[in-house]
Formats: C-alpha cells, sequence, structure tokens
C-alpha cells in the first residue's frame, strides 16, 4: 500500500470536514461541529494570513486522513506548533498512516523553528496515548483544559 502525505489544497476541505466529523463520532462529541466545509476553505485557504494549515493522507488517490495544526505562542518556549486534529478513517488506521502524518507534522515543526509541538488527546483513547507516548511525546499529568463557548461565551459580560 502507498501512502501519500500532502499539504492539503482547497477542494479538499470536503474530505476533511468528513474526518472531522468522524473523529467527532468517535469522540462522542458529534453536537460539537459547527464548522462546515465552506468554513475550512474560507479559514485554511482565503484569509490573507491563514487560520490553520493541513496535510492529508491519501492511499490509491483517496484521502483517508489528515492532520490540522495552527501556529501558538508560548511564553515559556516561544514558536509553539498545535495540533488540533490527526485523524485516520476506520478502516484505516493500524497501517501507519497516522505515523506518517505525525511524521509529517513533526518535520513541519522543526523545520519551521518550532519549541514545542503540542496537542490534546481524550483520557479514554488508550490506542491514541500508547501511539504518542511511543513516538516520544509526554502526557502531561494535571492540567485541565478549559473551554468558553456558544453561550457562555456569547453572554460573557
Amino acid at each position: 500500500m502507498k501512502i501519500k502525505i500532502r499539504n492539503a489544497v482547497k477542494e479538499d476541505m470536503k474530505q476533511v470536514h468528513n474526518l472531522i466529523v468522524e473523529l467527532a463520532i468517535f469522540e462522542k462529541e458529534t453536537d460539537e461541529v459547527e464548522i462546515d466545509e465552506k468554513d475550512l476553505q474560507k479559514m485554511g485557504f482565503e484569509y490573507e494570513n491563514p487560520l490553520f494549515h493541513c496535510f492529508v493522507a491519501e492511499v490509491d488517490n483517496k484521502i483517508v486522513g489528515g492532520a490540522i495544526i495552527y501556529n501558538r505562542f508560548s511564553t515559556w518556549k516561544g514558536k509553539t506548533l498545535h495540533l488540533e486534529d490527526l485523524v485516520v478513517t476506520k478502516k484505516m488506521r493500524g497501517q501507519g498512516i497516522g505515523s506518517k502524518l505525525l511524521d509529517k507534522v513533526i518535520l513541519h515543526g522543526k523545520e519551521s523553528g518550532a519549541k514545542r509541538i503540542s496537542w490534546n488527546v481524550i483520557d479514554w483513547n488508550i490506542n491514541a496515548i500508547e501511539f504518542y507516548k511511543n513516538r516520544g511525546a509526554e502526557i502531561v499529568e494535571g492540567w485541565s483544559i478549559i473551554h468558553l463557548s456558544g453561550k457562555n461565551l456569547e453572554n460573557y459580560v
């Protein structure tokens, strides 16, 4: 099986959106996906300073995985790269596609001068946690992810 990792293009965003929805279903958070294909196209390809960059994985010219990243700033480290999502379709998991996508993200981070690459993983996804640990990632205990969104954000004074 030949796996091709490449930069996503605007026309890929329908398939990327499908990956995002598949991940939300897996994480039991289907109601949280508010973004659509057109939002992805606009925010990733039409803004003067795009909000994200995306890599896709193809097998037989079909997108079977993706990684969405963006730059952050750390007051401790400086330039930081955030991996928002790394997803491989359920049917294609376990075939090295996730590894190749993560390799591409890490290489991109190193080449761009990032001092840290960070991402989140849901605590019950033991396979993902082991996948990341086996590649040298540190699971940071004792920190919580904080979100303010939806009505709480709208109604914030």
